[in-house]
């Protein structure tokens, strides 16, 4: 427990430095006079480097173990936030979002791997609390820049890098446990494995399915972490500090989500939860566009609980499919899944430029009914 406790406060590190970026989009956006266009293509670039490496990464640590490379993982993401508070220009802001990204993806395969072998006989627990660490992170973003950046500036981006600082500390010890300790329980794990593979044609159908629906979960998710602010801001009138604190709510229940999802995989099987939470979220995300809003607050904090509960479930439910490929699963997934944020931010930045932000946000509430294709998932065993 005190290893994945140290992991999942080190994923809360790096994803409240990571969320600190769509946070500060109304400040960048007045101050360098940016496009929707370009916001896209910030979030595009910073997501788009923290997935394209990431199942690389996995697939070398799956072969060769580093249990240093997270803390220079999380040194990269603290490099990138001291260029971030100093950045005045666009090139300059794209180039340090994309050192943070960089970091990202050198931190999630591994650590997702540690908390699993920390796991024991509860690995769905333990990826939920891998996991809820770095959504608290991603909740603490737009508050920590509604408190402190807005009011004391870019500059101020630099004091969070005593966070960072904090966290290589801790995954310095980690990577102490891990060195000995975690590669113990690897080669145990493997002598212990036995008997065929699962079916080929069933893993490429099961991991197919899962990309689907990573693509739904995340493109939808996507939209409201990156522009929420601005579409409570058009539609309702709110101020930017009002408008991040109702994103901090939004992000709060995805945490909580989270840390529900795997616990309940673990007793009533991880297809359940998957197929549950993801089409069960369609009905809310169809009417949000329509709501007032109260309305709007409380549905969409209730559809990203809901579809948050999968992402644990479906990490581990791909991990059981192949076991001897932990750390490119891992990789796979969080890197798959900020690429479609990525993607998505980009595609509705430019769909909110032509049309309006309240267009895009009715659209992307048809996202979550391809939920449906889990029916389809093989009943997989452990």
């Amino acid at each position: 427990m005190p290893i994945i406790a140290a992991i999942a406060f080190c994923h809360m590190v790096n994803d409240l430095i990571q969320s600190l970026i769509p946070a500060i989009y109304p400040l960048l956006k007045s101050e360098l006079a940016l496009t929707f266009g370009q916001i896209g293509l910030i979030t595009f670039v910073f997501q788009g480097t923290a997935s394209v490496l990431q199942p690389l990464v996995g697939y070398v640590t799956d072969r060769r173990a580093l249990p240093y490379s997270l803390p220079f993982g999380m040194a990269m993401t603290l490099g990138g936030l001291v260029v971030l508070s100093h950045a005045h220009s666009f090139p300059l802001v794209l180039g340090a979002v994309a050192m943070i990204g960089m970091g990202s993806s050198v931190f999630h395969p591994d650590s997702s791997r540690i908390a699993r072998l920390a796991a024991g006989q509860r690995p769905g627990f333990a990826q939920s609390f891998f996991q809820v660490g770095g959504n608290v992170g991603s909740a603490m973003g737009p508050l920590a820049a509604a408190l402190i950046v807005v009011p004391f500036g870019q500059i101020s981006l630099e004091w969070f890098g005593i966070v960072a600082l904090a966290g290589i500390a801790v995954l310095v010890a980690v990577g102490r446990w891990y060195a000995v300790e975690g590669l113990r329980r690897m080669q145990a794990a493997r002598a212990r494995r036995t008997g065929p593979a699962l079916p080929r044609a069933m893993v490429t159908m099961a991991m197919t399915i899962l990309i689907l629906l990573t693509f739904s979960k995340f493109v939808y998710t996507g939209a409201y972490s990156s522009y929420y602010t601005f579409y409570l801001i058009e539609k309702f009138g709110l101020s930017v500090p009002d408008a991040q604190f109702y994103l901090f709510v939004f992000l709060a229940f995805v945490a909580l989500g989270t840390i529900i999802g795997g616990p309940v995989g673990d007793r009533i099987g991880r297809k359940r939860v998957i197929w549950v939470s993801i089409l069960g979220v369609a009905p809310l995300s169809l009417v949000i566009p329509h709501m007032g809003f109260a309305g709007t607050v409380v549905l969409s904090s209730l559809a990203g609980m809901i579809l948050a509960s999968a992402f644990p479930a479906m990490v581990v439910y791909a991990q059981d499919l192949l076991p001897s490929r932990v750390g490119m699963i891992a990789g796979l997934f969080f890197g798959f899944a900020f690429g479609m944020g990525a993607i998505g931010a980009a595609v509705i930045g430019v769909l909110a430029d032509a049309t309006s932000i309240t267009y895009v946000f009715w659209l992307c509430g048809f996202l979550p009914l391809i939920g449906v294709l889990a029916v389809f998932l093989p009943d997989v065993k452990s």
